[in-house]
């Protein structure tokens, strides 16, 4: 069942340059506070959802030129969101329960912890500050940071896909590629993702196969209620 559910949506998802990798919740819950468990049993198929450089132009771009007039709030998260409900759609016999990385709980706290997600599904290796042996920053708060084995930085965690009435007991879990495995390029990656995030070099820590397009990198880089002019939108 997890195969088939992996293949419909590789081929949904694939074309608009979106990855879908899955993991089984119990992987999720055992490594995070009770205060951030998914509320499904530990066997309940999930699949976290990553943008890479291509969804730019193959998914957003098409999105905007057809859908200008309906766009009122962030563009790339509107166009997830259109996705993902059209791909539920190709599940009619199935309950599939959808969250985004941009919502929250009533208590402030996110939906779910996006770099995690992707750690435990083998989707990118999540380097934090305990993955440091001789930590050199003292009282400094350090942000941990997914890297993606092909496209470094260059890649977003958009959502979580969960089928509550799938449940995958034996489904194996994949150890993400620990691809910055030197301790002085951990720390040259936390370092440049915790003070210097805004010039993009921590996405390079590794030689990358794909990154974003000039034009996408004018786009993240611009404050969002200005993107809305990029895309030749109104807001």
């Amino acid at each position: 069942m997890e195969r088939r559910v992996a293949e419909q949506l590789r081929s949904a998802l694939g074309p608009l340059g979106l990855e879908a990798h899955a993991f089984k919740v119990g992987w999720y819950n055992a490594v995070l506070q009770p205060a951030f468990h998914l509320p499904y049993p530990d066997d309940t198929l999930a699949f976290v959802v990553l943008s890479t450089p291509a969804m730019f132009d193959k998914a957003l771009k098409p999105f905007v030129n057809k859908e200008r007039l309906k766009i009122i709030r962030d563009p790339v998260d509107q166009c997830v969101f259109h996705h993902l409900s059209r791909v539920k759609e190709k599940f009619p016999d199935q309950r599939v329960d959808v969250m985004f990385d941009y919502e929250m709980l009533p208590s402030r706290k996110p939906k779910f912890l996006a770099q995690t997600a992707a750690h435990v599904a083998g989707a990118a290796y999540y380097y934090q500050r305990k993955d440091v042996k001789l930590d050199p920053w003292g009282k400094k708060k350090i942000f941990g940071v997914c890297i993606h084995p092909k496209y470094g930085g260059w890649f977003a965690i958009r959502a979580l896909l969960l089928f509550p009435d799938i449940q995958v007991p034996f489904l194996e879990q994949p150890a993400p590629v620990d691809c910055v495995s030197t301790e002085e390029k951990r720390i040259e990656l936390l370092e440049q993702f915790n003070f210097h995030w805004q010039d993009s070099r921590y996405r390079d820590i590794i030689e990358v196969k794909e990154r974003y397009s000039e034009e996408q990198k004018v786009y993240f880089a611009t404050p969002p209620g200005e993107r809305f002019r990029l895309l030749g939108l109104s807001q």
